[in-house]
């Protein structure tokens, strides 16, 4: 692992010799998920193909970035679920990403909804949906659904097949921020220990950072470091996202520059070389004219892809086709390879609940 400063280094540099000797040493980091350490010389890249569910689009967070949330929230009945995963089970998708905003129980109104439908709250909501999921599909929950509570994440392991929540960024300077000033939930130490607890609960996780919200270099470097102390603590971080802001109309951020392409080149070669073992993904939708130069610098995964839901977190951002991600990847001699939403490494009885082990080897039959 590089030391900080030299993280630092490499995103301060300006020299283009010098990145380019940084992308030629990368060959010295191993980031492969592979348990012979064949992943990075096979050059394979993988996938998930998904159904993205936003189950509610209320959150009591106020993100500067964000356009997911809604006051005028929607709440999907389980019938409309359910003909979306029927969809997508026939486009043959294995991941189905449940999602919705932060906390919505403390909305009274969606409270008032979920009790007419007989439920105590949102989790026991999506527990149903999730059984009915892995009853009816052969797609596998995977939720990602802001900070949930220790008991909540234990009973979630029971029918998801791993979970996530975005570190963002482990500064707490950013809560004073326009990108998090109204967002309670973005405290780093809330964001860190419910990582920490999936670990424990030995949940697979997907975790991640966002950059150009307006962080610091060593605010960028820092993060980094801590999801890998995690990670050699627990040893449930299967890949972390490497997200970059992108400006909308209509958000407090809307005129906030975007990182640029070399911003982004930088913090994966570092991402790379601080977090070893762990795979790094970035979105594919967000980078489709510079995603080739990415695998340059060593992602082994470009996320989820869907062939029937849209990016509901960024919307104006269209799935790339399958077939043009395999197109995008074989130019630079990668082999496209479809991956269910928990790594290969996390598939036995110690990580997952035993129904959802047994459910992976009937999908691969």
């Amino acid at each position: 692992m590089i030391s900080r400063e030299n993280a630092l280094n490499i995103l301060n540099s300006t020299s283009s010799t010098e990145i380019l000797e940084n992308l030629l040493d990368l060959s010295k980091f191993d980031n492969t998920n592979n348990a012979d350490n064949t992943k990075n010389t096979n050059k394979v890249i993988t996938y998930s193909k998904n159904a993205f569910i936003p189950v509610c689009t209320w959150c009591r967070n106020i993100c500067g970035y964000c356009t997911f949330r809604e006051e005028n929230y929607t709440l999907l009945t389980k019938e409309q679920m359910k003909e979306t995963l029927r969809e997508s089970d026939k486009y043959n998708c294995h991941e189905a990403l449940f999602t919705f905003g932060e906390n919505v129980d403390e909305n009274p109104k969606i409270m008032e909804e979920l009790n007419k439908m007989g439920y105590g709250n949102i989790v026991e909501y999506l527990y149903d949906i999730e059984d009915w999921c892995l009853n009816n599909t052969d797609l596998l929950p995977h939720t990602n659904c802001g900070i949930l509570s220790y008991e909540d994440l234990k009973t979630l392991r029971e029918v998801n097949a791993s979970m996530g929540l975005m570190l963002e960024n482990s500064s707490s300077r950013l809560c004073n921020t326009v990108a998090h000033k109204d967002s309670i939930g973005k405290l780093p130490k809330t964001r860190i220990e419910m990582i920490e607890n999936a670990g424990k609960l030995k949940i697979p996780f997907t975790t991640g950072i966002l950059i150009g919200i307006g962080e610091t270099k060593e605010e960028l470097v820092d993060s980094l470091f801590e999801i890998n102390r995690i990670n050699e603590k627990y040893g449930n971080i299967q890949e972390v996202i490497i997200q970059n802001f992108r400006a909308k109309k209509g958000i407090a951020m809307e005129n906030y520059p975007e990182p640029t392409p070399l911003e982004v080149l930088k913090t994966i070669i570092i991402s790379r070389m601080i977090l070893k073992d762990i795979s790094v993904q970035v979105p594919p939708n967000l980078n489709k004219e510079t995603g080739q130069l990415l695998l340059l610098a060593g992602i082994d995964d470009w996320g989820g892809v869907s062939p029937v839901t849209k990016d509901f977190v960024n919307p104006e951002a269209p799935w790339p086709e399958i077939e043009e991600l395999n197109k995008f990847s074989a130019e630079l001699g990668y082999t496209l390879v479809e991956r269910l939403p928990v790594y290969e490494k996390y598939i036995n009885n110690d990580w997952l609940d035993e129904r959802i082990y047994h459910k992976i080897q009937e999908i691969r039959r």
